[in-house]
C-alpha cells in the first residue's frame, strides 16, 4: 500500500482552525514580516477592517469636529397634539350620520368630505333658497319701476339670507350656489356634506352610522401630525435660563428629535410648583404619538467651542477613556483626554485633531476583539 505524505495533508482540525479566521485581524498579527520588522502603532494593537465589513458588522464613522457644547437639563415631559394645527368637526343643527367617508388613522385633504348627515332643518333651509331665490329673481326683473323700493330690497335680502343658512348650517358655497341656479326643488333633501378644514390625520370617529347627533358634537378630531407639542415642567431656576427659540432635544427609548421652545406659561404651576413650556418639534415620520412621556434636554447655559466626538464613540479600556481611531482600513484604539459631555457629544482635549475618523456604534465588539487577539498572545507566548 502507496504510504500517505503527511507534510501535504491537513488534519481536519487544522482545516477547522483555518476556515475559522476572519478577516477582523488584529494587525499586530497581520503578517510575519509586519512583527519582525517591529511595526507597531503608537496607542498599541489594533483591528483590519474594511469599509465594506464595518458596514456589515455595524460599525458606524464620525468625525472629531469643533462643536459648541452647552450645560442642559433633562426634565419630564408630555407628548401633545399641536392645537394651532388641529381641529375638530362638529355638526351645527341636528342631524342624522348617513354615511362615513373617513375613519381613524386617515390622512384627509382640506375639504375632503369625511361624513354625510341628513337634517330635516336643512332640508327647510335649502327649499327656502330656491323659493327665495326665484322671488328675487322675479322681482329683479320688475324692476325698481315696477315694485316698491320696500319689496325689492327684501326680496334681495331674503335670497341672501337664505343662501346664508344653508351655508352656517353647513353646506358648501358650491352647493349652495347650484341649489340657487338650478332651482330644482328635489335637491331639498336635507343631505350635506361636513368637509375637513384642513390636511391631516384622524385622531378619533366616535360615533355610527344611523345615529342622531345633537349640534356641536365632535364626530372627528384631526391634526397635522407632522408637528407635535411637547408640554415640558422647568424649575424657575432652569425657566430662567431660557426663552422662546431656545433648542431642545427630545428623548424617549434611543430616539432623539430637535425642537425649540415655542411658547412658555406665564404662571406656575400650583401643584409641582414649575413652569411649563411649550416645545415644538417636527416629527414627520410619526415616530411621537400624542399621551407619550419623554425626556427633554434644554440647553441651560453658555456654550463653548471645542473639539468633540459622539459620546458613544468613547470606551473605557484599560480604565482609560479611548477611541476607535480610523485610518483606511485599519482602526487603533487610542486614548483621549475626555472632558465635558453635553447634547450627545463629548470634548476632546487630547488625542484627536479636527478631522480625524472614529467608529461610534459597535465600539464593544471591537474591544472585545481587540481582547480576544491580546489573549491569543498571550497562551501563545
Amino acid at each position: 500500500m502507496k504510504k500517505t505524505n503527511s507534510n501535504t495533508m491537513l488534519s481536519s482540525a487544522a482545516l477547522a482552525a483555518l476556515l475559522l479566521t476572519t478577516t477582523l485581524t488584529p494587525l499586530h498579527m497581520a503578517s510575519a514580516q509586519e512583527e519582525h520588522q517591529g511595526e507597531e502603532h503608537e496607542d498599541g494593537g489594533g483591528l483590519r477592517m474594511s469599509a465594506k465589513e464595518r458596514q456589515e458588522n455595524g460599525v458606524e464613522t464620525a468625525r472629531a469636529e469643533r462643536r459648541q457644547l452647552s450645560d442642559e437639563a433633562l426634565v419630564p415631559g408630555q407628548v401633545t397634539i399641536d392645537l394651532y394645527r388641529s381641529a375638530q368637526i362638529t355638526p351645527r343643527i341636528q342631524a342624522q350620520v348617513v354615511e362615513r367617508k373617513a375613519r381613524l388613522g386617515d390622512m384627509v385633504k382640506k375639504g375632503q368630505p369625511i361624513v354625510t348627515l341628513s337634517s330635516v332643518e336643512m332640508a327647510d333651509a335649502q327649499g327656502d333658497v330656491i323659493v327665495a331665490t326665484r322671488e328675487w329673481e322675479r322681482v329683479r326683473e320688475l324692476g325698481r319701476d315696477v315694485v316698491s323700493e320696500r319689496r325689492y330690497v327684501e326680496a334681495q335680502v331674503g335670497a341672501e339670507l337664505a343662501r346664508a343658512k344653508v351655508l352656517a348650517y353647513g353646506l358648501t358655497a358650491d352647493q349652495a350656489k347650484a341649489l340657487a341656479e338650478k332651482q330644482d326643488a328635489s335637491r331639498a333633501t336635507g343631505l350635506f356634506d361636513l368637509l375637513a378644514p384642513q390636511d391631516g390625520v384622524i385622531l378619533s370617529d366616535d360615533f355610527v352610522v344611523g345615529e342622531v347627533v345633537e349640534p356641536g358634537r365632535v364626530l372627528f378630531e384631526l391634526t397635522d401630525s407632522n408637528r407635535l407639542w411637547v408640554e415640558a415642567q422647568l424649575s424657575p431656576e432652569q425657566a430662567a435660563h431660557v426663552s422662546v427659540g431656545t433648542p431642545v432635544r427630545v428623548l424617549s427609548d434611543g430616539l432623539e428629535l430637535s425642537g425649540k421652545i415655542a411658547q412658555t406659561y406665564q404662571k406656575l404651576d400650583e401643584t409641582t410648583r414649575t413652569l411649563p413650556v411649550r416645545i415644538e418639534v417636527s416629527d414627520p415620520e410619526t415616530r411621537l404619538r400624542p399621551g407619550q412621556f419623554v425626556n427633554v434636554a434644554v440647553t441651560i447655559g453658555a456654550s463653548t467651542q471645542t473639539l468633540a466626538v459622539p459620546s458613544s464613540a468613547i470606551i473605557l479600556m484599560d480604565g482609560k477613556p479611548t477611541v476607535f481611531k480610523i485610518e483606511g482600513d485599519e482602526l487603533h484604539p487610542t486614548e483621549i483626554l475626555a472632558g465635558e459631555s453635553r447634547s450627545g457629544w463629548t470634548a476632546v482635549h487630547a488625542g484627536l485633531e479636527v478631522g480625524d475618523d472614529v467608529a461610534t456604534s459597535n465600539v464593544f465588539l471591537l474591544k472585545s476583539l481587540i481582547q480576544k487577539s491580546e489573549m491569543g498572545e498571550g497562551h501563545g507566548h
